[in-house]
């Protein structure tokens, strides 16, 4: 096969010799579609067949390769028996078995008095060592293909290694000299090495199973730098020229003067950097970033009132209709005594109404439009959108992100929300095409959520100081990890728990999971917000951030099963009203040490940053609250954790170059890791 243009690496594998829609289909199972992605399929181990063993020095159980003359070839005529080769050496004599294997086919293979080199496992059986059909078989001629340390690849039914190996081997020796898109001079300051080599590197030596290793580490920092690109390129779409906001702070003011509390000084500068993005010349791309309860939806709303001021209209996108219903609540009641036309759209809004919203879109009677996804159909036209915000950002991806802001129009700021606390070394790789204001405070009319941790084995001791809080009219959240009892891992029910508390606290349960419908998890959720239900057992379908003011203590079963982040959040769903919160961590006895750490640290601290930073430690990049639902855990190979340091050479590689001057350098890269599609989108 000729590899030397490098187009045919983004080849189907089908491309290669060999490969029918048999193996191709086997292959799609270990995501191996295109040629690429052979290069991209590393080895976990390897097998070493290099030295030759002589047969006195066998360790069972052990791959090993001998050196041995072919002896006698006992094919018997009883069914189902095994074939077996008596082989030996100067040292002893060795049994080669084969099941279901042709005697023509082994004669050829093995011919009497003739040295073979054969690789395998070693057995032990009736006191002979034996090798039960042997993975290589070959005459001396050929002991150099036999005789070499060999990369394992984790594989899938159909696929064997020899086949594997071979196809492999054939992709790699043919790579084409590919231009590099870093500099030599680059290169050679961070130690890397070029392309080619480096890929070469990983599937024919060590490195590509070590995370640490030099050649890991180039292929960590491409793939970060491609991820940065995508962000780079879609943050110049969006952030383009746009006509200057223009107002004097009235409706601001006047919400400010109203409120019951104080704006923290944390919320002030966020709300001074939005107010500096409005009145620029370029499009706002921001977000929000503040724990649970830090006060991110009040600014927003007092930047919209800056944005109406200015003769635009403003939309709120929330992820979920419960949420924006509260959303439509708060806005009416912070803009209660202004001449601003608020109004709610979506999927359950009726027909007569949804026409007459539409209609006074278009016509700009209404100045301040709240919903779900439902507002950026496409018939759904605003006469002057010029502030798009999007609570909940995590929910959306880049794509997304960049659709959303196409929608706006030219003159549309955006402006979005998270309470889903992002460790530093991820910030950048996620949100790199947006400006970051974090909210580090909280309001200090919210009191610090009490955190208690209990043995699950003490659970009766909860039921009177529940019944206490149900006569005191306050509302409870009890957690289970999962719907259904598992034979296998001795977790909780919610559907048992919901059993169980509704025998000791009857007509007072509500029951939430993840495998309700939509319209059932929102019945249920407002039965407990209008109070008709005192206690709702759930799984973790609660941590989106809709506001239960009535809800002061929070129970959450089988806690070290939780990470850090997740625990956090779901903590945060208590204490929002003028009542202390509480939480209790429920626990199993046989703690490991990192369960102890993540009990300790959130009982210590309420910091979600701080937090976010302890998890990714405890537990990894993968399993942060937030990623894996948004798409946003997109690298194959980059740890924040392990190569920290290349994620910083990364982001300040990226900042220090110009990509339109450079179109083409990195067409390649972006390809290579399934970038090209995302960055090839156009925006207005």
């Amino acid at each position: 096969m000729d590899l030397m243009k490098k187009d045919i690496i983004f080849k189907e594998v089908t491309f290669l010799k060999g490969i029918g829609k048999k193996l191709s289909k086997y292959l799609k199972n270990r995501k191996i579609e295109k040629i690429k992605d052979i290069l991209l399929n590393l080895p976990y181990s390897e097998t070493d067949r290099s030295k030759l063993v002589k047969l006195d020095k066998l360790e069972i159980g052990k791959i090993q390769t001998i050196k041995v003359v072919v002896k006698k070839l006992n094919f018997p005529r009883i069914r189902n028996l095994p074939n077996k080769i008596i082989c030996e050496d100067e040292t002893g004599k060795i049994e080669i078995v084969y099941f279901n294997s042709r005697e023509g086919y082994l004669r050829k293979l093995f011919k009497i008095n003739e040295t073979v080199i054969i690789s395998g496992k070693i057995n032990f059986f009736n006191k002979k060592y034996q090798i039960t059909n042997p993975d290589y078989v070959t005459d001396t001629d050929k002991e150099d293909y036999v005789k070499k340390i060999i990369p394992k690849y984790t594989l899938t039914k159909g696929i064997n290694e020899k086949k594997y190996r071979a196809l492999s081997d054939e992709v790699i020796n043919n790579l084409p000299n590919i231009d590099d898109w870093h500099d030599e001079s680059f290169l050679k300051k961070n130690n890397f090495i070029k392309w080619r080599e480096n890929i070469v590197t990983l599937h024919k030596t060590k490195e590509g199973q070590n995370p640490k290793s030099k050649a890991y580490k180039r292929l960590v920092f491409d793939e970060i730098c491609a991820n940065l690109l995508v962000l780079s390129k879609n943050r110049k779409k969006i952030k383009k020229k746009k006509r200057k906001k223009v107002f004097r702070f009235y409706y601001e003011k006047k919400i400010i003067n109203n409120l019951p509390f104080k704006l923290t000084n944390s919320q002030k500068s966020v709300l001074r950097e939005i107010n500096n993005d409005l009145i620029s010349e370029t499009r706002m791309f921001r977000i929000i970033q503040g724990d649970v309860g830090s006060g991110k939806t009040i600014i927003s709303l007092l930047a919209a009132g800056n944005v109406i001021e200015s003769n635009y209209q403003c939309a709120l996108m929330a992820p979920t209709e419960i949420l924006a219903k509260q959303h439509f609540i708060l806005t009416k009641k912070i803009f209660k005594n202004t001449n601003i036309k608020i109004e709610i759209l979506t999927g359950k809004t009726e027909r007569k109404k949804r026409e007459k919203i539409i209609n006074d879109l278009e016509t700009g009677n209404i100045n301040f439009l709240i919903g779900t996804h439902s507002l950026f159909q496409k018939k759904i036209n605003f006469k002057n959108l010029g502030l798009a915000i999007i609570d909940e950002q995590h929910k959306f991806g880049v794509k997304q992100r960049g659709e959303l802001a196409n929608k706006g129009g030219k003159n549309c700021d955006l402006l979005l929300m998270s309470a889903t606390p992002i460790p530093r070394t991820m910030m950048m790789s996620i949100y790199g095409d947006m400006d970051i204001s974090k909210i580090t405070e909280k309001p200090s009319s919210r009191k610090k959520i009490i955190t208690l941790s209990k043995p699950e084995s003490k659970i009766n001791e909860l039921w009177s100081f529940i019944k206490k809080q149900i006569d005191n009219d306050n509302q409870i959240f009890w957690i289970c990890p999962l719907i259904e009892e598992s034979n296998f891992v001795d977790f909780s029910s919610v559907k048992n728990k919901f059993e169980l508390i509704g025998k000791k606290f009857p007509k007072r349960v509500g029951l939430i999971h993840g495998a309700l419908d939509k319209n059932e998890k929102e019945k249920v959720l407002n039965k407990f917000l209008n109070k008709e239900i005192h206690i709702l057992v759930s799984t973790t379908v609660i941590e989106v951030g809709i506001d239960f003011p009535n809800a002061n203590l929070i129970v959450i079963e089988n806690a070290n099963k939780f990470g850090l982040a997740q625990l956090h959040q779901l903590r945060g769903r208590v204490g929002r009203g003028d009542k202390q919160g509480i939480c209790i961590l429920l626990f199993k006895k046989s703690l490991s040490k990192n369960s102890i750490k993540r009990i300790k640290t959130l009982k210590n601290s309420d910091d979600g940053f701080y937090i976010a930073e302890e998890d990714m430690k405890l537990r990894g990049f993968g399993d942060l609250i937030g990623y894996q639902q948004s798409g946003t855990k997109n690298f194959r190979f980059a740890d924040p954790i392990i190569h920290q340091d290349m994620f910083l050479l990364a982001e300040n590689y990226i900042k220090n170059f110009d990509y339109k001057d450079d179109e083409n350098r990195f067409t390649f890269l972006l390809k290579l890791f399934d970038k090209a599609e995302i960055i090839n989108q156009e925006f207005d």
